[in-house]
């Protein structure tokens, strides 16, 4: 029985120490890479004009002179009850000239700022020539939590997924050792930061590449502030009159700017 007592003993005051050395993280900084597939991207764009020869010839001339990734950089800035999600200015090769480089689909066009506490969010979207500040509530994810686990930046993370907008496939995967509900772009509502995101359909990814546990002062995570004020309702409404003759460019365009 002085046994029993014991090892029970030992056993409790083990798993009392490791719950004492358990750490998480509650404020910092997530570094994040977006990939795209951009020849992926663009042969969807030729399907519909297969037989375009100026087109072609230009995606022949892209293709020689581009990688099939292109990467882009964003910063994550959170403390437990709300972040910034800003992307961060593309410079060097990385850069291209295509003629379609312009398009929403391949630009970084929001900076988001995320209340978590009262659910408020706050978008600020270039779309083409124009500015809108989208005030309105987070997203509402119906994400499936399954069993499947890998690491990303040195956090162990679940796998989840989920359908957003009623078309796009989303999978996401989040750690519990940052218990912060927040993620890359608007991408909320699990119990952990999402630290990797990908669209396979759509050919994207987000992904964590450094996690940094750091003191944010108050002042550093702010809402944006400027452009014309919308909900989703009124933006939807406005980027479907403005895309209205633009076929199935304009529908994926659409679905970028929404997203």
């Amino acid at each position: 029985m002085k046994k029993l007592i014991i090892i029970i003993a030992l056993a409790f005051g083990t798993h009392s120490l490791m719950a004492q050395q358990a750490h998480f993280t509650m404020n910092g900084t997530v570094e994040f890479e977006r990939t795209i597939n951009i020849y992926a991207l663009i042969k969807k764009q030729m399907a519909d004009n297969p037989d375009d020869q100026w087109m072609q010839a230009m995606v022949d001339g892209y293709k020689k002179n581009n990688p099939q990734f292109k990467k882009q950089k964003s910063l994550l800035t959170f403390s437990k009850d709300k972040s910034l999600f800003e992307p961060i200015e593309e410079t060097g090769a990385q850069s291209d000239n295509f003629f379609w480089s312009a398009a929403p689909t391949i630009k970084q066009n929001n900076t988001t700022y995320t209340d978590l506490t009262s659910g408020l969010s706050v978008t600020q979207k270039k779309a083409f020539e124009e500015v809108f500040l989208l005030k309105d509530s987070t997203r509402k994810i119906n994400w499936k939590i399954t069993d499947e686990k890998r690491d990303i930046a040195g956090y162990n993370c679940r796998r989840a997924n989920a359908i957003v907008m009623d078309s796009i496939y989303v999978v996401a995967f989040y750690t519990d050792d940052i218990p912060v509900t927040s993620g890359p772009e608007g991408f909320t509502g699990l119990p952990g930061m999402i630290l990797g995101v990908a669209m396979p359909h759509d050919n994207i990814t987000w992904f964590a590449t450094k996690v940094t546990d750091v003191t944010i002062p108050e002042n550093k995570i702010v809402a944006p502030a400027k452009g014309k004020v919308v909900d989703r309702k009124s933006l939807k409404k406005k980027l479907d009159e403005s895309l209205d003759d633009w076929g199935s460019e304009g529908r994926s365009f659409l679905k970028t700017l929404m997203l």
